[in-house]
């Protein structure tokens, strides 16, 4: 179920097309509004196909993407194969990310976003860098 913030923006921003695609490096599914996606399309157009890790995004991304929608209880239907090669079996975490919204397998995400996992000191560095 995508959470009623998020169906609302997709309603007031967007067409109701949208793309699944397997995420370039982490084990999560993106959800792009048909705008947003065909602007990453582009994007992808002019970056260099001779380059290995354009290839690897290509293959991992474009190639995985499969169109939906929601219906009418603000359900949109994940293929079994993005499932399984994500690790969903069950509860699902559903993420906002400004173009996008992620899907987590829920113990997936609860390992990834533990604070305790992550060096706090380079992290707030890094995000001081870039003006956080």
């Amino acid at each position: 179920m995508v959470p009623a913030p998020f169906r609302e923006l997709i309603a007031a921003k967007y067409s109701p097309r949208l793309f699944i695609t397997n995420a370039p490096s982490e084990q999560c599914l993106h959800i792009y509004p048909q705008e947003e996606w065909s602007a990453l399309q582009d994007k992808v157009r002019t970056l260099p196909r001779m380059d290995r890790n354009v290839r690897i995004f290509m293959r991992r991304v474009m190639a995985s993407a499969v169109e939906g929608g929601l219906d009418k209880q603000g359900r949109i239907l994940i293929p079994a194969a993005h499932r399984q090669d994500v690790g969903i079996n069950g509860e699902v975490v559903v993420v906002g990310q400004i173009e996008k919204v992620e899907v987590w397998d829920k113990a997936l995400w609860d390992k990834v976003t533990d604070l305790t996992k992550i060096d706090l000191e380079a992290y707030e560095e890094a995000l001081s860098n870039f003006g956080l």
